[in-house]
């Protein structure tokens, strides 16, 4: 069994939130990665995609999500389901902002809306 501390989560800011690890294979030793997002009101995340399935759930605040061509609000208590190769983007509301947590399998690859690889994101290592 393996206790990671608050004090030891690893914590990745972008220009789109703060992304706050919890687990992850580098950090203790997880088969999935599991983080939180922390985003500002207002803030756009990029137009991109993953090779594999994510699973979020917003804990407060709220947002708008573009997935595969559709548009969902979304607030505290929600879950999505995002499929893999199905390009997303998370708008946060721009009254609120939005925290989610956030799981997918280990070595999720992140990939350009054009289908580039940009390899596994810091909080997901």
């Amino acid at each position: 069994m393996t206790v990671i501390r608050d004090a030891e989560a690893r914590r990745t800011r972008t220009p789109a939130g703060v992304m706050t690890t919890f687990a992850s294979p580098a950090q203790g030793g997880a088969s999935r990665a599991m983080w939180r997002v922390d985003v500002e009101p207002g803030t756009c995340g990029p137009v991109h995609d993953f090779d594999s399935e994510q699973v979020w759930n917003w804990t407060a605040g709220a947002a708008v999500v573009e997935l595969g061509g559709d548009r969902f609000e979304v607030a505290a208590g929600d879950t999505v389901v995002m499929p893999p190769r199905t390009v997303r983007r998370v708008l946060a509301d721009p009254g609120s902002g939005y925290t989610a947590v956030v799981t997918a399998p280990a070595g999720a690859r992140a990939l350009a809306e054009d289908g580039a690889d940009y390899g596994v994101p810091p909080w997901i290592v």
